[in-house]
């Protein structure tokens, strides 16, 4: 025996008993297991307390039915998993057989069995042996990825046994070929989950589940010991991203500041207030002629994030998202070198479960079907053509609400029809979010069905990228309209582009930015707040009905003389009334899956991707942003620990594809914000103007270089011309007005002007991005993914590794001679 313990590594130095254990038998060396009819001491001299506790499962019938060591129990009393079934009252019932079939294929597996009925529910208590987890810890060692973990070295934690024992569930199939997910599906089954640890959670309450913890560190080691290194991971990063929006957030408020410090002395805002320059109709029924100091406050506005602090904070922002992503990857270097997970790989994990659960299993082939692909692509590439459709009926909407708008009789209506227009169609696209996050959901699992990937890790790469795709071109679509083709694609009078027989949409004569301003502002904050509401609520409702339904059998439980029965502490095995509170409690939670963490990540992401795309339109991004996730923490993790069934523990050593989304971001936004300066904002009309067409070009020092600005930008339609007249036939007693353009006024074509500034336009936009994409290359260089401490610490481990191997060869060979 002892030359066996050698030969499979399962010495384990942290599992054998030190000191005097309760429950041993007087004159029995303390720690060990207590003497056995047949069997010698050498018999009994074993390597580790798991292999005692093998021994003493084969031999217990030589004991009474209570064994003596406390250890021991405590392997014995551990519940891995619960089943939920509705009770079936005829036992030939289909449903009836297949629970019966499944819960016998289970114990086929040695997995122990409690059933426990209340009411019209039936609850399985799902307990693995030991063995399975022995031969969990073997498989690590031996495997070329995963036998640096800690997993191997040490006892196997509840962690690690729900993982197991979830994954043992969902590959368990019965006589019919079906497994628990078809069986869910079916109802023959209601639902499963894994037990909260009373002790461990809370200890998670009073560190880091609770409001008043808004600002203290996250217990990190906890949080990876009881949810898994994936839970942990993921508020390890929104914890660094979080602290690195910091910065932004700071220069992001003070690009605001300058904006409004300049709020009464600009001279494009005064000469706008000021102005008696009348302007063409927005629509052509009800639509009368405007003066453009009317929108004096709307000016005053577009000033606050169209400004020359713009541009600097577009290209810091790009700059920072590089620097985030560096810096993330050393940090998550050295947390995942402390967990021993740095070289772990999910699929091999995958393929040592799937060895554990049947060791007669054949692995799954890696296919590849170009008839797949090719139908997966065009799926997809349908999918995007729906989402880029439903962004072209919200633009028919505002354009038919922006004149509906104008013809009521509510005059605030009236005077702000084309503003009250873009917030309606912000709020309409955020219900379109909604909906379509849920069919974009429904069509990525089916496309990754299609794909019949050969892992779980495989198929969640898979489904991330689509599902991110999907919900980036429905947040987005609309955006990208608002800021590359608002104004620029409506025509001029005389000459409009209608849809249906309304114009298209008018930018403002101060910029088209502030539009975009209002959709992100609307958008950004109906989605984190609705969002967080909604998340919060629904699982703490769920809550309350769990403490109503426990403490009805809270009195029974009561009748239980023992503490340690009543609380699930000590040596003693908890009774079926007491098994059923705990059960019920964690029944009664909100349920989860393997989506659950998801959402968060896609949530944190698309938040990720509006503070970096879009951020020369919004300053105040990143602030909300930070302000939203310093709350976001703390919401997420109450309800993980307090409101929520347990998640199902995953060990990775990375956050995953998620890594290269927020790569691809980070160079989209290099790319959105120098298309949004060079060709949404003013920024590059207004140098032009300076440089080449203002009053200080012309050699004039005493007036403002930007004087004159606004009047430039505008062209003038003369109602009498034949053209013209059509479009604004309903006008009466005005013989001209302005609109915003670079046209000759007489045969409306475009000026040397216009052209002077769309090839500035571009050259800026071709600048921008070249010096930052240089600068974000040289970031990622001065900054290495892994730092040399880690990498160190990993030479030295690995070092000592080898020589406890050579250690325990040596032993081992000791031994036999």
């Amino acid at each position: 025996m002892r030359k066996n313990s050698c030969s499979i590594g399962l010495d384990s130095p942290s599992l054998r008993g030190s000191g005097s254990i309760p429950g041993s038998i007087p004159g029995s060396i303390p720690g060990s297991i207590p003497p056995v009819d047949g069997l010698t001491a050498t018999d009994m001299m074993f390597s580790t307390e798991e292999e005692n506790v093998e021994l003493w499962n084969r031999q217990k019938e030589h004991f009474d039915h209570e064994p003596p060591l406390s250890h021991v129990q405590r392997f014995q009393k551990t519940i891995d998993y619960v089943l939920v079934a509705n009770k079936v009252e005829e036992e030939n019932d289909q449903k009836s057989r297949r629970q019966k079939a499944f819960v016998e294929q289970l114990q086929n597996k040695r997995i122990k069995v409690t059933k426990i009925q209340h009411d019209d529910k039936i609850f399985f208590g799902l307990r693995a042996p030991n063995e399975i987890f022995e031969d969990y810890k073997y498989l690590l060692k031996v495997s070329d990825s995963c036998n640096w973990c800690g997993d191997m070295k040490y006892g196997v934690s509840q962690a690690t046994r729900i993982r197991i024992v979830n994954f043992i569930l969902n590959h368990t199939y019965i006589n019919t070929g079906e497994d628990l997910k078809e069986l869910l599906k079916k109802d023959v089954f209601e639902t499963m989950f894994c037990l909260h640890e009373k002790e461990d959670q809370k200890k998670l309450k009073k560190k880091w589940a609770r409001w008043s913890a808004l600002f203290t560190r996250q217990p990190t080691e906890q949080i990876k010991s009881y949810f898994g290194e994936k839970v942990a991971l993921y508020y390890l990063w929104l914890g660094f991203y979080t602290k690195l929006l910091v910065p932004a957030a700071v220069i992001g408020v003070i690009v605001f500041l300058f904006g409004i410090a300049f709020f009464n002395t600009n001279p494009l805002i005064k000469e706008v207030c000021n102005s008696s320059i009348i302007m063409c109709p927005r629509c052509d029924k009800m639509c009368r002629v405007w003066e453009l100091s009317d929108t004096c406050s709307y000016a005053k506005i577009s000033h606050l994030f169209d400004n020359e602090g713009t541009v600097a904070f577009a290209m810091f922002m790009a700059i920072w998202a590089t620097l985030f992503l560096e810096l993330w990857k050393r940090h998550r270097a050295r947390h995942v070198s402390k967990w021993k997970v740095y070289d772990w790989c999910e699929e091999e994990e995958e393929l040592i479960m799937e060895i554990v659960n049947d060791t007669n299993c054949k692995p799954k082939q890696f296919r590849h079907s170009y008839l797949r692909s090719t139908l997966v692509l065009v799926l997809v590439t349908l999918m995007l053509m729906l989402i880029i459709g439903i962004a072209h009926a919200l633009v028919i909407f505002r354009v038919v609400a922006a004149p509906l708008l104008s013809e009521c009789q509510w005059e605030f209506l009236r005077d702000h029809a084309n503003s009250v227009a873009v917030m309606l169609g912000a709020v309409l696209h955020y219900i379109t979010i909604q909906i379509m996050t849920r069919v974009n959901r429904w069509v990525s699992q089916r496309l990754c069905d299609i794909e019949k990937t050969n892992s779980l890790a495989a198929t969640e790469r898979s489904f991330t990228v689509k599902m991110f795709t999907f919900q980036f071109f429905t947040l987005f679509s609309s955006l990208f309209y608002v800021a590359f083709f608002l104004g620029r694609i409506n025509g001029h009078p005389g000459h409009y582009v209608r849809i249906a027989g309304f114009r298209l949409e008018e930018c403002h004569p101060s910029g088209c930015l502030t539009d975009l301003f209002i959709q992100m502002a609307v958008i950004l904050l109906l989605k984190q707040t609705l969002n967080n509401i909604f998340e919060f609520t629904v699982p703490l409702l769920k809550n309350l009905i769990s403490k109503t339904t426990a403490k009805k059998l809270q009195r029974k439980c009561g009748e239980c003389y023992r503490k340690s029965c009543r609380y699930g502490r000590g040596n003693v095995e908890q009774c079926d009334i007491c098994k059923l509170r705990v059960w019920l409690q964690n029944y009664h939670l909100a349920s989860t899956d393997s989506f659950n963490l998801f959402n968060e990540f896609l949530e944190m992401v698309v938040q990720f991707s509006f503070t970096t795309i879009f951020v020369a339109a919004f300053p105040l991004a990143p602030f909300l942003a930070l302000i939203n996730n310093i709350f976001e923490i703390r919401l997420d993790a109450i309800k993980m620990v307090c409101l929520e069934q347990r998640l199902v523990p995953r060990k990775t050593n990375d956050i995953g594809v998620w890594t290269k989304v927020l790569e691809a971001v980070g160079v989209l936004a290099v790319i959105a914000n120098g298309l949004v300066i060079g060709v949404t904002s003013d920024f590059v009309p207004r140098l032009v103007y300076r440089y080449h067409y203002g009053p200080c070009a012309k050699g004039s020092s005493t007036t403002d270089c930007m004087q004159g600005y606004i009047n430039d930008s505008l062209s003038t339609a003369f109602i009498h011309h034949p053209q013209v007249q059509k479009d604004f036939h309903f006008i009466h007693n005005v013989t001209q007005c302005s609109y915003r353009d670079y046209r000759n006024n007489e045969d409306y074509t475009v000026t040397s002007q216009f052209w002077l500034v769309l090839a500035i336009r571009f050259a800026f936009v071709i600048l921008f991005e070249h010096v930052v994409v240089f600068c974000k290359f040289i970031a990622a260089w001065f900054v290495p993914n892994n730092p040399i401490q880690v990498k160190n610490d990993r030479l030295h481990d690995k070092l000592d590794r080898l020589k406890e191997e050579l250690q325990e060869i040596k032993r081992c060979q000791s031994t036999d001679v």
